[in-house]
């Protein structure tokens, strides 16, 4: 959201550190929770027009965007169990990613800093 919506503290810093890491040819994955963000995000705030040209981006950066299964609906529940820091979006991402086994989040959310197993950038 950073890269895309309106100006941010963040902002300058999301873009740089993507491109490092285009730079740097690192594989990018994402799952499908967050183009649901995006849709969600762009609804309540009324700029459905800025739907697509967001889709649109994360596409094309993404080399991979990953499904969310039933298992990792009880896996995120399982997790909100035990970390009382996490969102429950982030919970949903955090079980893609053991599932997928990605153990690096590009994420601004220090909810995932005490994750074990978990590297987050900037971080």
């Amino acid at each position: 959201m950073y890269l895309i919506g309106a100006n941010h503290p963040h902002k300058r810093e999301a873009r740089r550190i993507l491109e490092d890491l285009i730079d740097q040819s690192v594989r990018l994955v994402t799952d499908a929770e967050v183009f649901q963000e995006i849709i969600h995000r762009y609804v309540v705030i009324k700029r459905r027009e800025a739907i697509q040209p967001a889709f649109d981006l994360l596409m094309a950066i993404s080399d991979e965007i990953f499904p969310i299964e039933d298992v990792d609906v009880i896996a995120a529940k399982d997790l909100l169990g035990s970390k009382s820091e996490l969102s429950s979006r982030d919970a949903l991402h955090l079980a893609i990613m053991k599932r997928q086994n990605v153990e690096t989040i590009f994420s601004f959310d220090h909810g995932f800093d005490s994750i074990l197993g978990i590297n987050r950038i900037p971080g």
